[in-house]
């Protein structure tokens, strides 16, 4: 089958159009045709190897796909051949078929395509484990969104929105920040033109955030604390700037919060009967309208480095997707 190949850990440009043998389903796994992948920050990661997960060699990246059951292996019962499903499968997505744990699959429901179901299963996922699940949000509740004009970052102001918050957008540009405005943000923050910190304090008041949604890192993290309110909680989601962050312990007991990790794939594997009520409540949101994937750019497989070099390199607002 073809296939966007990668021959081993190293650089981008390394990987390319290719064939891989088609895979086969096991025991409680299935095979899809893979419509649409979406195209995540950490699929770059996997590439050159600096991820949690370290596929053997030769492997295509992309790790959420959309598209049709080909199989089903020993033990499958909840989708059957032919039916329309996304699936979360870490790499092996950049292909014309992929293999999938039936755990980790999902049907769609009517009125989600796979291109908007290939667009929002990490990042919507993500979100709503990070915004319901660890920030237990409220409604009423301010929340400030760092990188807001990314797939995740869109994703956490629609479903904060949704939830009756008031949100906080902070993006690098003008254009990244009208993204933000449509999806549902209040008050937008031009962090490379204001200090975040003060930028904050101003909206709220001098309040601060009730929730911060960071998949940025670097120094934005320190800031983003210093403008949080009195038992604020912090989801830590990535490193987009490529700088771990290093916060000062008392800054967390001054202002009384909390700084909780967002690993949505361990989430996952460790919880499959919550990721499974979870992704049905986010599924419900696509279908009936309420959340809606920004897609800015959509690659044929031949062109999927392309995509991974524009999210490297922080050049993609919204989503970017594959289409095999």
């Amino acid at each position: 089958m073809q296939a966007y190949v990668c021959p081993g850990f190293g650089p981008l440009e390394q990987t390319a159009l290719g064939e891989l043998a088609r895979p086969e389903p096991g025991p409680g796994e299935l095979t899809l045709r893979v419509r649409a992948a979406g195209v995540n920050f950490y699929d770059t990661l996997i590439v050159q190897g600096k991820y949690q997960i370290r596929p053997v060699a030769p492997f295509a990246p992309g790790g959420e796909v959309a598209g049709e059951v080909l199989a089903v292996g020993e033990g499958v019962c909840h989708v059957q051949p032919g039916q329309r499903v996304a699936a979360f499968i870490s790499y092996g997505g950049y292909a014309q078929v992929a293999r999938a744990k039936a755990s980790q699959t999902w049907p769609l429901p009517d009125g989600v395509g796979f291109e908007d179901a290939a667009a929002s299963l990490v990042t919507y996922g993500t979100s709503w484990f990070g915004l319901h699940d660890r920030a237990r949000l409220k409604a009423g509740e301010t929340v400030l969104v760092l990188g807001a004009a990314g797939g995740v970052g869109l994703a956490a102001i629609q479903i904060a929105h949704a939830a009756g918050a008031r949100v906080l957008a902070a993006a690098g540009s003008p254009q990244r920040l009208e993204l933000c405005r449509q999806s549902g943000a209040e008050v937008l923050i031009d962090y490379s033109r204001e200090d975040l910190k003060d930028a904050v304090k101003a909206a709220t008041a001098g309040r601060g955030a009730d929730v911060v949604v960071d998949v940025v890192g670097g120094a934005y993290t320190e800031a983003a604390v210093r403008a949080t309110a009195w038992r604020g909680r912090v989801l830590i989601i990535g490193f987009a700037a490529g700088e771990i962050p290093r916060v000062p312990a008392n800054l967390l007991l001054l202002k009384g919060c909390d700084v909780g990790g967002v690993f949505w794939d361990e989430f996952l594997r460790r919880e499959p009967e919550a990721a499974r009520e979870q992704m049905a409540a986010m599924m419900a949101g696509l279908a009936d309208g309420s959340l809606r994937p920004v897609i800015t750019g959509r690659y044929p497989l031949a062109r999927a480095g392309e995509a991974l070099q524009a999210l490297a390199e922080r050049q993609a607002a919204g989503k970017l997707i594959v289409l095999p």
